[in-house]
């Protein structure tokens, strides 16, 4: 398997946020994507992405009938997406996705759970480049109607970089890029997106022992703490 699937693999070793937690970050996801384009996820395919994931996390309808209600009225905060870049102790690289109305407060917070932890935030560029920056889809195993070499061939043409099963469906890694074009030709073959989203995956890992783990640990948990967070991405190898 490729880099892909074992960082997925190790991802989800790991225990992620609260169901409240969730429900607020894909509240924001709804803001936005309406803001962008409009609250008619017929028409705005980040909405219909957004619902998608809001389904895989078992997030009730009401909420997010009421989070398109909210973000389509005039007076609901424009959250702005900003990315934070910087170093945990012992060198490892970390990169902050944040989706924000008060710019400043984010920042403050940010900075204060770098300086807490022994980290470094860094400037624009500090560690960007030692990601990529990749879509994913998590399809319905039984929509696909061929095997997973023919179905890969399928998708040559969108630059995928891994096709791959595991116990929740077939799992799609490309481009950034590609998110829009992958996301199209699967409803319009009629394969039900069970989700998909965005991650930075690092091009290389660095392996720590398990007291300097716990240091890292200790920023990463203190900054997925914080409400304007999204994601929060590094470079550890995950023991």
């Amino acid at each position: 398997m490729g880099r892909a699937f074992e960082f997925r693999k190790a991802r989800k070793l790991k225990r992620w946020g609260a169901m409240s937690k969730t429900f607020t970050k894909i509240g924001k996801e709804i803001s936005m994507a309406v803001k962008e384009g409009g609250p008619n996820p017929d028409t705005n395919a980040r909405l219909r992405a957004v619902i998608q994931n809001a389904k895989a996390a078992n997030m009730p309808k009401d909420n997010v009938e009421r989070a398109i209600k909210k973000a389509s009225e005039k007076d609901t905060a424009n959250y702005k997406e900003v990315l934070f870049e910087g170093y945990a102790p012992h060198g490892i690289a970390v990169l902050v996705e944040t989706a924000t109305d008060n710019n400043n407060r984010t920042v403050a917070n940010v900075r204060a759970a770098f300086n807490k932890t022994d980290g470094t935030l860094g400037t624009s560029g500090s560690v960007i480049f030692m990601f990529d920056h990749t879509c994913n889809f998590r399809v319905k195993k039984e929509d696909v109607k061929m095997d997973m070499e023919e179905f890969e061939l399928e998708l040559i043409d969108f630059d995928v970089e891994e096709v791959f099963e595991d116990e929740d469906g077939i799992m799609i890694y490309a481009p950034f890029e590609q998110f829009g074009a992958i996301q199209n030709f699967l409803e319009s073959n009629g394969i039900e997106i069970l989700s998909s989203g965005f991650e930075r995956i690092p091009t290389t890992t660095k392996k720590l022992g398990e007291e300097e783990q716990a240091d890292v640990e200790k920023l990463l948990e203190k900054l997925e703490e914080d409400e304007d967070v999204l994601n929060v991405h590094h470079n550890m190898e995950m023991n």
